[in-house]
C-alpha cells in the first residue's frame, strides 16, 4: 500500500509514537517492516472514532486511559488453534501422571499467559482430563491475556465449527456441544470443561502480576516473538520463581532463549526447565 493509496496521513513520526507507546505498554516491539500492519490496525480505531489524523489519534491515546487497552487489542495477533504444537500436550499428558504419582499435597496448577480466544487452555483442560479420566482432575488452570476482545470470546467458549474439524471425533464427541437454530454452525465447550479454567486479564509487562505460584507448568507460546531480548529476559526472570523445582515453560516454535541461559535450559522441543542454583 502506497502512502497515496492510504485513506490516512501516517508519518514517519506517527509511526515513531506509536511503536514507543506500544513497547512501553505491552513490550511489543513494532520493526520497520511492521509499518503497514500498524496502518492497518490503527486506521479502524481512527474510523471508529471518527478521526482523520494519525496525530489526532494518537494525542487522544495519550489523553484517554481508557483507549489504551482498545490500542493494544488492535496491535496483538491472535493466532491460535485447539491442541496447536501437539507434542506439548502430550509431554504435559506425561507431565500430569507423574505428578499425580507423586501425590502432591495441593492441585496442580497450569497457567497458560497469553491465552487468546481460549483454545490452548481448553486444551489443557481436555489433557487434564484425559490424563485423569475424570471431569474433576486435581488441576488449576489459569489463562491470562492482555486482550480484553479475545477473553471475552475465551469465556464464552463459543467457536466456528470448523475450529474443531481437525480434533478426533472422539474429543469432539466428549467435550464439544453442537450449537442449534441460531447457533448451527457453532460448538460450545462444555460445562465440565469450561470450570476447569479461570480467566483473567493480564499484562506480562505490568508492574505486579496478581498471582501466586507455585506452577507446574507455565505456558508462553508464540508470545515472546513480540518482544525484545531484553524484554524477554525480564519476563522469563519473573517467570522463574512461579515455576516448581520440576515445573516447565512450554515455549513457541521459533522461541529459543539462549540469552537467558542463566534462567531456563531446554528441556525438549521448545519446553524449557528452570535453573536452579548450584544445579
Amino acid at each position: 500500500m502506497t502512502e497515496k493509496q492510504r485513506e490516512f496521513d501516517f508519518t514517519d513520526k506517527d509511526f515513531d509514537r506509536i511503536r514507543i507507546l506500544a513497547h512501553k505498554r505491552a513490550g511489543i516491539f513494532l520493526s520497520p517492516r511492521k509499518r503497514d500492519m500498524v496502518y492497518s490496525r490503527i486506521a479502524r480505531r481512527l474510523r471508529s472514532l471518527g478521526l482523520t489524523r494519525f496525530e489526532e489519534y494518537l494525542h487522544y491515546l495519550e489523553q484517554e486511559e481508557h483507549e489504551a487497552q482498545d490500542f493494544i487489542n488492535a496491535l496483538t495477533t491472535n493466532l491460535t488453534a485447539f491442541f496447536r504444537e501437539a507434542h506439548h500436550f502430550d509431554l504435559l499428558s506425561e507431565q500430569l501422571q507423574q505428578l499425580a504419582e507423586v501425590g502432591l499435597k495441593r492441585p496442580i496448577q497450569i497457567w497458560s499467559s497469553a491465552c487468546s480466544t481460549g483454545e490452548e487452555a481448553y486444551s489443557l483442560a481436555m489433557t487434564a482430563v484425559e490424563a485423569f479420566g475424570s471431569w474433576t482432575p486435581p488441576v488449576k488452570i489459569l489463562a491470562t491475556d492482555v486482550d480484553t476482545q479475545v477473553l471475552r470470546h475465551a469465556q464464552q467458549g463459543i467457536y466456528e465449527a470448523d475450529r474443531i474439524s481437525k480434533l478426533e471425533k472422539e474429543r469432539i464427541k466428549t467435550f464439544f456441544v453442537k450449537g442449534k437454530g441460531s447457533r448451527l454452525g457453532k460448538v460450545k465447550v462444555r460445562e465440565q470443561l469450561a470450570q476447569l479454567v479461570q480467566f483473567n486479564t493480564l499484562n506480562l509487562l505490568a508492574p505486579q502480576w496478581p498471582l501466586k505460584g507455585p506452577y507446574d507448568a507455565i505456558f508462553c507460546r508464540n508470545v515472546m516473538i513480540y518482544f525484545d531480548k531484553p524484554t524477554q529476559y525480564q519476563v522469563l526472570q519473573r517467570f522463574h520463581p512461579l515455576l516448581t523445582e520440576q515445573g516447565l515453560l512450554y515455549a513457541g516454535h521459533s522461541e529459543s532463549f539462549q540469552h537467558a541461559a542463566d534462567l531456563f535450559k531446554l528441556k525438549g522441543k521448545t519446553v524449557f526447565a528452570p535453573v536452579r542454583a548450584g544445579l
